[in-house]
């Protein structure tokens, strides 16, 4: 019986030992995550507030550069009418009912300058709900060439001066802010200054609209530290200043310092704490007024949600404990996935003939664009058939690669004309740091699905040509398929359509590659070209489009040519759709021996066995035997696969590059990803001498690459792991 006591003490021990351990695993596993965690969703806030900051600078730029617009397009009459004191009152009255974002119009005569209009003469048209009232603001009570719209417009000239925001009680009685140029009259002599006034109250209307963290602060700041609104509105601090609001705080030197730093010029976030509170705040400057834009959120809001998770983590371990003591064994899992929200944008209409030239501006018009290089030709043209389209094209030369680009947004006018600028800009900005077309493709479509553009859509057609090589990389969404002019004939390039951009987030967007030779072009356009209209109502015609290419046209000379056969079918009907044409010659008469294949998968082990139908690719460019080949696939599986394992975190989707150079001597794998940093070659090598038993777990995979390779080494480079792995042919 003593035995048997024996026995069982010793087993409960070992139970209570088991519950011990695991307990502790549990906690210490537990704590890692919740503090990894923690630094997580401090950054998805950081990155939640200045991605609203942003947006709130985006539109407020776009309304100023729409106004300045305005007034610049009025300065020649305002010039003219100077000395017309009685024709000014229309002028005034003129650019408010014209430019609906601008509230008031003044035209400010210099002090005397006309004997008829007397000492102060400035006729105001400004909106009063629906109607649009004229008043004159200058009286000897009112002497506005003191005021600041006026002298700094003097100061800074054409260029203009956007005022600090101030109340006008002597016009529009609203919080505003000035955009203010000087009027020269037809002899030279300065005669007035010539304003547009844009009101604020929108503002706070617009950062109520961000749908953020319920308690959070966000405030509009002057140059000069004034509120300008704020998010909850809050009367007490409206116009108050930053740096006295913060004096008056007792425990306020966080915020101080914070209001200090951000008058200054600097941007970023800080840790705060105010009457035993903590806070995140976030702040930005905007670039175009010089204004401040800060969100101050509460603590326990940013981390409310992992809290809560905690106490229901502690209560699930809790019952785990429980159930060890009876069967000493319970899994738990907790998984938690933050959510991003698309924030809708709402997109401003503007006056069509400034909305055109904005629109210009965004696409390169300059020909050649790249004079001191003869081994590439470009040329052009982008013909909107209303005064703003939704067509856009553009390209630009990085690391000796021509990235470009052609795409097409449902609809017409000014909402397909904002969406074209998004992409533009989305292209710019993206292709800036990738070269990989699908990857280009799939975060612009990303960004137009978060912008929410009311149902509307964006064919786009993206290449990336190495100029060295003459290899081509290309995706397309949705787009016309391109002509490939050879030697030979034109034919139109086999494109793999996917689905247009802003339809749909996370489509598997797929990549094609080609080689070009010296000589050879592809002609890229939108379906203004081959549904161009006559008045028949019958189609231009890709018959014709392809008929109307020559291999020894320059660029030039191909645009203009098939905009002139385009225009001598269409007759006398008028230009049902936008047309843009682009026109690309690879003229690298000695381009390295050097073969470019690529294959894009997600981080998703049943896409594996694609990489069979790669290296065998590879292997019948580089004439390998069958051993070889079968080694490199087994290798690159090998390498491909620890990638999708550990590179991102489980349950986000990602994308794997694999790359190839063939070179007679050599081949150059590169395998990218922007997962986390992870080094595979930190890994000791495996020693497989040892007894499976004493063999420690993990390094076969990397010795196993080793042994076939030549080379491999690891790099991390602009936020992306790259893997390399060589191997030599002679």
């Amino acid at each position: 019986m003593t035995g048997i006591k024996t026995i069982n003490f010793a087993s409960a021990f070992q139970g209570i030992l088991v519950v011990f351990v695991a307990l502790v695993i549990l906690e210490a596993g537990y704590v890692v995550q919740y503090y990894q965690t923690r630094n997580i969703v401090v950054e998805n806030a950081y990155r939640r507030a200045q991605d609203n900051i942003d947006r709130v600078e985006q539109d407020f730029t776009r309304i100023a550069e729409l106004v300045e617009c305005a007034v610049r397009n009025n300065t020649w009459s305002a010039r003219v009418l100077a000395t017309q004191p009685d024709s000014l009152w229309a002028l005034t009255r003129g650019i408010v009912e014209d430019n609906p974002l601008v509230y008031g119009s003044a035209m400010a005569l210099m002090e005397n300058y006309s004997k008829k209009a007397g000492r102060f003469f400035a006729p105001y048209a400004f909106r009063d709900g629906n109607v649009i009232r004229n008043v004159q603001l200058g009286t000897d009570q009112y002497d506005y060439t003191h005021q600041e719209w006026f002298v700094k417009a003097l100061d800074t000239g054409e260029k203009g001066y956007w005022s600090e925001p101030y109340y006008d009680e002597g016009g529009g009685n609203k919080l505003m802010t000035t955009y203010s140029v000087p009027v020269f009259d037809h002899r030279g002599t300065l005669a007035a200054v010539l304003t547009a006034d844009v009101a604020l109250d929108w503002v706070s209307d617009r950062l109520a609209a961000i749908e953020d963290y319920p308690y959070s602060l966000k405030m509009l700041i002057s140059q000069t530290g004034s509120i300008m609104a704020t998010s909850p509105s809050y009367d007490s601090i409206n116009r108050r200043n930053i740096m006295d609001l913060a004096e008056e705080m007792e425990d306020g030197a966080d915020f101080r310092e914070i209001n200090r730093n951000m008058l200054a010029g600097e941007e970023g976030s800080r840790r705060a704490s105010l009457q035993g509170k903590s806070y995140y705040v976030f702040y930005d400057k905007m670039q175009k007024t010089g204004w401040f834009m800060s969100m101050s959120i509460p603590e326990e809001e940013i981390f409310g949600e992992l809290r809560m998770m905690n106490r229901r983590v502690l209560g699930i371990q809790l019952l785990g404990l429980l159930m060890l003591l009876v069967i000493l064994w319970v899994t738990i899992r907790n998984q938690h996935r933050l959510m991003v929200v698309n924030e809708n944008k709402s997109r401003l209409e503007s006056e069509l003939q400034v909305a055109s030239d904005i629109q210009k501006a965004m696409v390169p018009k300059v020909f050649p664009p790249f004079p001191g290089r003869k081994d590439i030709d470009i040329y052009a043209s982008l013909t909107p058939a209303k005064e703003v389209g939704g067509d856009l094209y553009d390209y630009f030369m990085r690391d000796e690669r021509l990235y470009f680009c052609i795409g097409d947004v449902s609809g017409k006018g000014v909402p397909a004309s904002l969406v074209m600028s998004e992409a533009c800009s989305f292209f710019r900005t993206i292709a800036g740091h990738e070269k990989s077309p699908a990857r280009i493709v799939t975060s612009i479509n990303r960004n137009l699905v978060e912008m929410s553009t009311n149902d509307m859509f964006v064919t786009f057609f993206c290449g990336v040509l190495d100029m060295a090589t003459g290899h081509l990389r290309y995706c397309n969404a949705g787009h016309n398929a391109p002509v490939l002019l050879t030697p030979e004939s034109s034919v139109q390039l086999p494109v793999i359509p996917n689905i247009p951009l802003g339809v749909m987030d996370g489509f598997l967007f797929q990549e094609q590659e080609m080689d070009f030779t010296a000589g050879e072009g592809i002609f890229l356009y939108t379906d203004g070209l081959n549904e161009a209209e006559n008045a028949d109502l019958d189609q231009f015609g890709m018959d014709r489009v392809i008929k109307a290419m020559n291999q020894t046209f320059t660029a030039t000379e191909q645009v203009e040519k098939m905009l002139q056969n385009v225009h001598s079918f269409v007759g006398e009907a008028p230009q049902s759709d936008d047309l843009t044409l682009l026109y690309i010659r690879y003229m690298n008469e000695s381009p390295e021996a050097v073969t470019e294949r690529h294959l894009v998968l997600h981080n998703d082990i049943q896409q594996i066995p694609q990489l069979a139908e790669f290296v065998e690719l590879v292997a019948q460019t580089a004439k390998l035997d069958s051993v070889l080949t079968n080694s490199l696939n087994l290798a690159l599986e090998e390498a491909v696969t620890n990638v999708m394992l550990y590179a991102y975190p489980a349950g986000t989707d990602g994308l794997v590059d694999i790359g190839v150079l063939i070179r007679r001597d050599q081949l150059e794998f590169s395998i990218i990803d922007s997962g986390k940093p992870f080094d595979p070659t930190a890994a000791p090598e495996a020693d497989i001498t040892l007894d499976v038993e004493d063999r420690p777990i993990g390094g076969l995979g990397i010795f196993l690459v080793r042994k076939i390779m030549d080379n491999v080494f690891y790099q991390r480079k602009e936020g992306r792991n790259v893997f390399t792995m060589q191997k030599n042919l002679l």
